[in-house]
């Protein structure tokens, strides 16, 4: 028997389409445009090919902004993953408790991420703020203006306090749905708690946990406003991450061919790291053992 497909729904995705086309497409089609070309003013451009791309590539200015997206990456992935999942095992699962939780671990996914660096730029100075003033009071030399290790550890919480919640929610979320008939028999054998989070909840986290990684290295690997605010990428250059120095490139200096071709470059690693987790995260699970 022919199956009649009804086609009226692309009428309805069709204005998303139009949208995404309008606010992504096109201005990606107008950087890939400029990073292989060349432009003196006057709107006259001159063919450059790969010239912009093999420049970037070449420079240690470029590598250097890598290594620090990676460390930075990598680091708030190692104390925002098992935090958030600390978190979630001690949450309440009845009552009163829930909601209010709940609440508190949304708010800070709520606040601008502009606002997020304003408020911990005041929140880290040393004369009025509160977190510059304990740190002070501790009897730490704390200046995150003027010292490398006080700027990364100041970006780095700034970060944790800002996502963690994400990871708690999502971790809740995979928690909720394990059924009691796993925690009544692990009751009966005598299972420990920690056998019980190693073998119970650990392994049915596990594709949660595949896309909260997925949503923060993205998210951390791209963050431009936050320690821009903050820091404004110093001290010196410690702090300017690759969107960081992207903007420096286009805005500041104006070489649009080179930050055409930084971004291109950015976005395809983006692109590669999302493809690889959506490779392993749709595979089914006979197939990964």
């Amino acid at each position: 028997m022919e199956k009649n497909w009804n086609n009226k729904a692309w009428f309805l995705v069709l204005p998303v389409l139009l949208l995404v086309a309008f606010s992504a497409v096109i201005p990606l089609m107008t950087v890939v445009n400029y990073s292989v070309q060349d432009t003196f003013g006057n709107n006259e451009f001159f063919w450059a090919g790969t010239e912009w791309f093999k420049e970037v590539l070449a420079s240690n200015r470029f590598w250097q902004s890598m290594a620090r997206n990676l460390l930075f990456s990598a680091i708030v992935l190692l104390v925002e993953i098992p935090l958030g999942i600390l978190i979630a095992l001690n949450m309440p699962k009845r009552g009163i408790g829930v909601p209010i939780c709940l609440v508190f671990m949304s708010l800070p996914l709520l606040i601008p991420w502009n606002v997020v660096g304003t408020i911990w730029q005041l929140f880290a100075r040393t004369d009025i703020g509160l977190f510059g003033s304990v740190m002070t009071s501790l009897g730490f030399d704390y200046n995150y203006g003027r010292d490398t290790l006080d700027a990364w550890f100041t970006i780095v919480i700034m970060d944790v306090w800002h996502w963690t919640s994400l990871v708690v929610l999502l971790c809740y979320a995979g928690l909720m749905s394990i059924p009691d008939a796993y925690y009544q028999a692990a009751k009966i054998d005598g299972a420990s708690r920690w056998s019980v989070f190693r073998f119970i909840q650990l392994p049915k986290l596990n594709r949660v946990l595949q896309i909260a990684i997925l949503l923060r290295f993205m998210d951390s690997f791209m963050i431009y406003t936050e320690p821009f605010v903050v820091t404004g990428g110093g001290p010196g250059s410690v702090t300017t991450f690759l969107s960081i120095d992207l903007v420096k490139i286009a805005v500041g200096q104006f070489d649009l061919g080179p930050a055409s071709a930084m971004s291109i470059i950015y976005f395809l690693i983006v692109l590669l790291v999302s493809w690889v987790f959506y490779t392993v995260t749709t595979q089914p699970d006979e197939d990964r053992t």
